[in-house]
This record gives C-alpha cells, sequence and structure tokens, in this order.
C-alpha cells in the first residue's frame, strides 16, 4: 500500500500539472485563431469569455492523453534515473505488480473519458460552436442541392435538383415508385413538391406529369393520382443540408443518424467506424501508460528524455495506426467496427511484449 501511495504522490502532480499546462495551450490557440474575428465583429469580453469556458471540456479531452502519457513516462523515468526501482525490484515486487495502480487507474479513467464525452464533451462543444457562430455572424443554411433519397426501404427513390428549407419546396424532382416486388409502378416528374405538414406527404404542383408502365410502354397522364401522393411521405428533414459530424455528436444521436442513412440508402460505414471509434478512443488513455511502462527504462543513458520520446514515437504510431485502419474502414476493406478497435488489440499486444522484455 505504502508504494501506491508513493507511486500516485509522484504520478498525480504531474499528471494535474501538466493537464492545466495543455488545457491552457490549447484555450490560447483556439482564441488566437479567432481573436481578430472577434475584434471585426465588436464582440464583448464577456461573451468570448463565455466562448472559451464552453470549449473547456472539449479542450480537457484533447489534454487528458498527453497529459497522463507525460505523467506516467516522466514518473516511471525519474524512478528509473533515481534508482529507486532497484530497491523494488530487490523487494521482490515486479514492474507489472508495481505499476499495476497506473494501469488500474487509466482503465478507469478510459471508461470515464467516455462518458465524460458523450454527457460533457458533446453538449458543451455543441453550444460553444452555436455561439461562435452567431458571434462571428458565420452564415448556416440548411438548403440543399443535387439530392437522391431513397425511402420504404428503396421503393420509394426522390431526385430533386434543389431543396429549399425556408418554404420546404423541392425544384426539378423526380420520384421513382416500386412496388412490394421491386417492379416499377410509376415515375412521376414536377417542377417543384411542396410538404404539406398536414397531411404529412409532399404535393406537386400543376406543372407535372405521371408514367405508368404498360407493357413495354410508359404512359404518361398529366395528374398524378391520390394513392402516389400519399406515398411520398418522407419528411422535409431528411432532404436539409444537415450533414452531422458523428464525432461531434452524443452516440445516441449517433445511432439515429447512421439509421437515416441506411433508411435513405446513402453510404454509412464511415459513419459507423466512427460511431465505433467513440467507444475504443477512450481506451487510448490505458494504451499510452501501458506503453510508457514498458518503453520506460530501455536505456541506460538519458533515461527521462529517450524513455519520453519512445513513448511520444508509439502514441504517433497509434494514432497512425488508428488513422490508416479507420480508412480501410471508410473505403469498405474491413468492418467498421475491426477500423475502430484494431489500433487498441494490437497496441496493446505490443505493450504486453514491451512489458514482458522491460528491464528490470
Amino acid at each position: 500500500m505504502k508504494l501506491v501511495l508513493y507511486l500516485y504522490r509522484k504520478f498525480f502532480p504531474i499528471f494535474f500539472g501538466s493537464l492545466i499546462f495543455f488545457v491552457f495551450a490549447v484555450e490560447i490557440v483556439d482564441l488566437l485563431l479567432n481573436l481578430w474575428k472577434y475584434i471585426s465583429n465588436q464582440t464583448p469580453p464577456l461573451s468570448i469569455a463565455y466562448v472559451l469556458l464552453l470549449y473547456i471540456p472539449k479542450a480537457i479531452s484533447y489534454a487528458i492523453p498527453l497529459s497522463i502519457l507525460f505523467a506516467s513516462s516522466y514518473t516511471l523515468s525519474d524512478f528509473y534515473a533515481n534508482n529507486e526501482l532497484i530497491a523494488v525490484f530487490a523487494s521482490g515486487v515486479s514492474l507489472f505488480r508495481f505499476t499495476l495502480p497506473l494501469l488500474l487507474l487509466s482503465f478507469l479513467l478510459s471508461f470515464g473519458m467516455f462518458y465524460f464525452e458523450d454527457f460533457v464533451v458533446v453538449p458543451t462543444y455543441a453550444k460553444k460552436t452555436e455561439l461562435q457562430r452567431v458571434l462571428l455572424k458565420l452564415p448556416q443554411s440548411k438548403d440543399n442541392d443535387r439530392i437522391v433519397v431513397l425511402s420504404e426501404g428503396g421503393n420509394v427513390i426522390y431526385k430533386a435538383a434543389y431543396y429549399e428549407d425556408a418554404s420546404q419546396k423541392l425544384h426539378s424532382v423526380f420520384i421513382v415508385l416500386r412496388n412490394e416486388q421491386h417492379a416499377l409502378d410509376a415515375v412521376v416528374y414536377a417542377d417543384t413538391a411542396i410538404w404539406n405538414a398536414l397531411e404529412n406527404h409532399w404535393v406537386v404542383t400543376s406543372s407535372s406529369c405521371q408514367y405508368t408502365p404498360s407493357d413495354l410502354l410508359l404512359l404518361r397522364s398529366d395528374t398524378v393520382q391520390s394513392d402516389i401522393i400519399s406515398r411520398l411521405s418522407e419528411p422535409p428533414e431528411t432532404f436539409r443540408n444537415n450533414t452531422v459530424s458523428v464525432e461531434e455528436v452524443t452516440t445516441t444521436q449517433a445511432r439515429e443518424y447512421i439509421s437515416h442513412l441506411v433508411r435513405t440508402g446513402l453510404p454509412a460505414a464511415e459513419a459507423q467506424s466512427l460511431y465505433y471509434k467513440k467507444f475504443s478512443f477512450p481506451f487510448v488513455l490505458f494504451i499510452v501508460v501501458f506503453l510508457s511502462i514498458g518503453l520506460s527504462g530501455q536505456t541506460q543513458k538519458n533515461i527521462l528524455l529517450i524513455s519520453f520520446a519512445l513513448s511520444i514515437a508509439a502514441a504517433v504510431g497509434f494514432y497512425v495506426t488508428q488513422m490508416v485502419s479507420m480508412l480501410f474502414a471508410k473505403f469498405g476493406y474491413i468492418s467498421p467496427f475491426a477500423g475502430a478497435w484494431f489500433p487498441v488489440i494490437v497496441f496493446t499486444g505490443i505493450s504486453i511484449l514491451l512489458l514482458r522484455y522491460a528491464r528490470t
């Protein structure tokens, strides 16, 4: 127990000190990047301060992996440099047993990081982004163009040149309707289609026509049948320019967005891999501590500098591996689940090997 308390007494001051430093650095960078825009828009200082306050949870999420990496590397390297671990090993305590409290702490922090991101970082960062957009007078439009949407499991297909959100209107729209056997029922063309909120379907304008299959021909009619109109029930929200960054929403919102992509026939692999990454990425805290334990003391000269450099290099390797695996998942070479979790599994294995052959 005394060894555990001694280890934590060395670790926590460095961890919290580096966390404060990195959070401050991230806040300053964000302020400097937008400072001229704030000045140009004569933004009140209190509003700027509130934006920075809302940004603190996001800054903490950026800073925690760096802080825990620096703290664990520095603490263990300092033990090696001062030959304190010689007494620990001589007393029969292995490196794994001695550093197990750090591993358990990082493992618990990984779970805490997930909930912190989902319940604190996401809502505060969304408020920060929205407030900053208002203060800097940045335009935001939900109008969309060149739209293709699948509805009813692909039995109703919309193709529109433009969607105007203010009037909930589609322009130059083709609609292909199929039956349950996926055979063609009708093709509808309209210059415009307007959303009827009372009856929850699209109403085509007078300048529209319907093509119905008959033998090998398509019969044209200048009126669209009511049973066809009743099937045009895909809500306007589907047609908006409402691309969601899965990394910037909660897991519940991410699932809803992915369901929307699947339902409308849009590519969902990238969104799914980012969704799984929300669960896997917090374990970077566990990975960097595990790596620093295995890499600390790999050399007998310049222990502190080289151990920290090796830990940084290993962490960069983790991020690069994750970036590559996420790209593979995005383009369908591997599953979204594998793209998110592959780096965690690989670097956990590497960490176990490094710990197995660490200098004791």
